[in-house]
């Protein structure tokens, strides 16, 4: 069987999934095994095994037992509605209609719930990365902790795009993510995805930076001269420049770099004062702040420019800021440093120190606030509810 006929026999099936689902009436108990089951199938995945009595055994299972320990000594049991040891514990739900404030408290509520049985979990299994909240035959939700060290669980990938209709299940990124997060869901970590990015452009700078200097060029004009091309490359990426127009001017002037630097200089006088660009033949942004006051441009031979570009075709989406401090660390003469300030420190010492101290206590207040809100919206006090929200933004 050819590709082809594999790929129309795939959307077959996906599109027989979700026509048979869409239909679904029962309950929760009543069907959401069923689903789960057949999602897996879809996905090529798994099943769940059978579930043991000795709760270490029930590493991938329906009905999970948990023990939720209470201040006063006493204990009470959960059963978490699917779990997978190490990728997620999956809450289910037959909410109904897809829409409307009461859909959103539900599955609030059952992200609430999920996360609970998450922290119930016994220590040495660890907390999973995901949670995965299913509205049976509808919908399903995504929140990931990659830390799995109790902190809060977020939207992902991202609030925008977090939650999937059944009718998203006919994308085939969207079934592949559905895949890692049951076969390899720390893959899906994006500090992994921009370490390994930041790591090749950082390499391929590096190596420019050095060229550049090899050549007689002062370091704090190189750092300069780099950051600005950073900064353009991160720009065109998040849609401050013209998509792919930044990247297209240096592939069409790889072949004569002697040009490249008239073309620079003016596309960064337009983005320092705002308005058209003949290099982009578009007009840009005004971006402000004093990197683009001075559009110094270092001459380039046919090695660098070609260095330029392999770095401005990656995905500046995920590169992580830090690859600036990398650049003047690796640019700059070390006896440079220190007087330019260039001292930089990495992220993870960062995190270190501003997720338990900032970021975790304000994640535990935006919560509290949320679960005030809720119950009182419950109550009928709208007003109220609002007013609680808006208190934590203040």
């Amino acid at each position: 069987m050819n590709s082809a006929q594999d790929s129309a026999d795939i959307d077959d099936h996906v599109s027989a999934f979700i026509a048979r689902w869409r239909t679904a009436t029962g309950g929760e108990r009543a069907n959401y095994q069923l689903f789960l089951t057949e999602l897996a199938r879809l996905l090529n995945l798994p099943h769940p095994d059978p579930a043991s009595d000795d709760t270490r055994d029930n590493a991938y299972v329906f009905e999970r037992r948990v023990t939720f320990r209470h201040g006063d000594g006493s204990e009470t049991a959960g059963f978490i509605d699917l779990y997978r040891r190490g990728s997620f514990v999956c809450e289910a739900k037959r909410i109904g209609k897809p829409e409307g404030v009461g859909f959103d408290r539900a599955l609030l509520r059952a992200r609430s719930q999920a996360e609970q049985y998450a922290r119930a979990l016994p220590a040495d299994e660890g907390r999973p990365p995901f949670l995965v909240i299913v509205d049976v035959g509808n919908t399903i939700e995504l929140y990931a902790e990659f830390t799995r060290s109790g902190a809060t669980y977020t939207p992902f990938p991202d609030p925008r795009s977090h939650r999937l209709s059944l009718d998203h299940l006919a994308k085939p990124e969207v079934r592949e993510r559905l895949r890692q997060i049951w076969l390899e869901p720390m893959a899906l970590d994006p500090s992994r995805i921009s370490a390994a990015v930041t790591r090749d452009i950082a390499k391929r700078l590096g190596a420019l930076a050095k060229s550049l200097e090899a050549v007689g060029h002062p370091p704090e004009r190189v750092a300069a001269f780099l950051m600005r091309c950073l900064f353009t490359m991160f720009a065109e990426d998040v849609g401050l420049l013209t998509k792919g127009a930044f990247t297209t001017l240096l592939e069409e002037q790889a072949g004569k770099p002697h040009e490249l630097g008239v073309f620079l200089s003016d596309l960064w006088k337009a983005m320092d004062k705002g308005g058209f660009s003949l290099a982009l033949r578009t007009d840009v942004l005004h971006f402000n702040g004093k990197l683009f006051k001075d559009p110094d441009v270092l001459p380039l031979n046919r090695e660098q420019a070609e260095l330029l570009l392999e770095a401005a075709r990656a995905n500046w989406q995920f590169v992580e800021p830090a690859i600036f401090g990398t650049l003047l660390e690796r640019a700059l003469d070390p006896k440079e440093r220190h007087s330019l300030g260039a001292h930089y420190t990495p992220r993870a010492y960062v995190e270190r120190l501003v997720l338990p101290t900032i970021v975790e206590p304000l994640r535990e207040e935006w919560a509290d606030a949320q679960a005030a809100a809720l119950t009182l919206a419950n109550e009928g006090k709208t007003s109220e509810a609002i007013d609680e929200l808006q208190k934590f933004h203040h």
